[in-house]
């Protein structure tokens, strides 16, 4: 008797790790990088951590059940977007401006495309663009770390009321108005004053910046985790961080005074955090072989451009952004050779 031939599209060797299962230990790697974060800022940032988040959950819930879904919170996707956007914001960020940037996170980010699978830009950045564009003042005000009181005192600018401006609290820093501290990060002294940090306080996390601009070491560390497991490709950090030490290099050689060094261009802003968690997206990063790593060169120089030769003194997020748009254009010139065809 003849037998029944079933066909199937690849993949045809599957791991049995579910998509929940993944996301579930990025969480996991996450967690001690937010743990950090509310060390180094006290209650505010917690407070941030936990209205970004639920902003998240909850819109992606309004969503679920707008389109008669079922339910995709037990993703920990939405979870995932919300640490990652509150990570990318100043520790003194209005609350209230937290939750829109989650709101547009995964409505505009995530659920416009079609859910999770379908999305073309990675939706904590694209919340973080639309915040930056809409709130520039509050998205540049930033709040040394470590001050004595961050346990039991907000920084004034968080429970700001909508629609309003801060109360300055003269007091609060030694008589010293926060508000004033708009430039205070590694890349803004270095930008605008053309002053240097230490690399080892940029590597262990003693400067100032949003709360996933904190301790680069500590990131890796939570990016090996994950890579470890096979649930991160390492070769595009790898590429990443690559191409921005080697195109910084070439520009502090032709003039050091002029230009800071590879190693400040690795430790300082968001880079690491991007690098490790946000490029490593697998919805939004190309599959080839060589589109993964032209991908990671990419983005690694483009921060660098934006960096020394932009308007701004961070590049990643938009980086990251024109590498997901590009991922389309790479995979389908870097399609390798069908088994037993000629290339063209």
């Amino acid at each position: 008797m003849p037998q029944e031939i079933e066909i199937r599209t690849s993949p045809h060797i599957k791991t049995g790790t579910y998509v929940n299962d993944i996301m579930r230990h990025v969480v996991y790697a996450l967690l001690p990088i937010c743990g950090f974060a509310v060390y180094q800022f006290g209650i505010s940032a917690w407070l941030l951590l936990i209205f970004v988040t639920a902003s998240c959950l909850l819109t992606e819930a309004l969503f679920n059940y707008l389109s008669d879904k079922e339910n995709t919170l037990n993703d920990y996707s939405a979870l995932i977007t919300g640490l990652l956007l509150a990570l990318t914001l100043p520790p003194g960020f209005p609350l209230w401006m937290g939750v829109v940037a989650g709101f547009i996170a995964i409505s505009l980010g995530k659920v416009l495309f079609g859910g999770l699978g379908f999305n073309v830009l990675n939706p904590a950045l694209v919340g973080r663009a639309f915040v930056q564009a809409a709130f520039p003042v509050a998205i540049t005000t930033w709040t040394p770390p470590y001050l004595t009181n961050r346990f039991v005192e907000f920084i004034p600018s968080t429970l700001t009321f909508p629609f309003s401006l801060p109360t300055p609290v003269t007091s609060w820093i030694q008589g010293l108005n926060i508000d004033s501290l708009s430039s205070a990060t590694p890349l803004g002294h270095f930008k605008f004053a053309g002053l240097d940090t230490a690399n080892l306080d940029l590597f262990t996390g003693m400067t100032a910046g949003s709360l996933g601009e904190n301790s680069a070491l500590l990131i890796l560390v939570c990016g090996l985790y994950l890579a470890f497991r096979k649930m991160l490709n390492w070769r595009i950090p790898a590429a990443i961080l690559l191409s921005t030490f080697l195109l910084s290099a070439f520009f502090y050689w032709l003039d050091g005074s002029k230009y800071p060094d590879p190693f400040f261009m690795l430790f300082s802003g968001g880079l690491m955090l991007g690098a490790v968690f946000m490029a490593t997206d697998m919805v939004t990063a190309p599959l080839t072989p060589t589109g993964i790593w032209l991908y990671g060169f990419l983005i690694g120089f483009v921060t660098v451009i934006i960096r020394l030769f932009g308007g701004l003194p961070e590049g990643i997020m938009y980086a990251i952004l024109l590498g997901n748009v590009t991922v389309p254009l790479l995979e389908a010139i870097t399609q390798p050779r069908i088994y037993g065809s000629v290339k063209k």
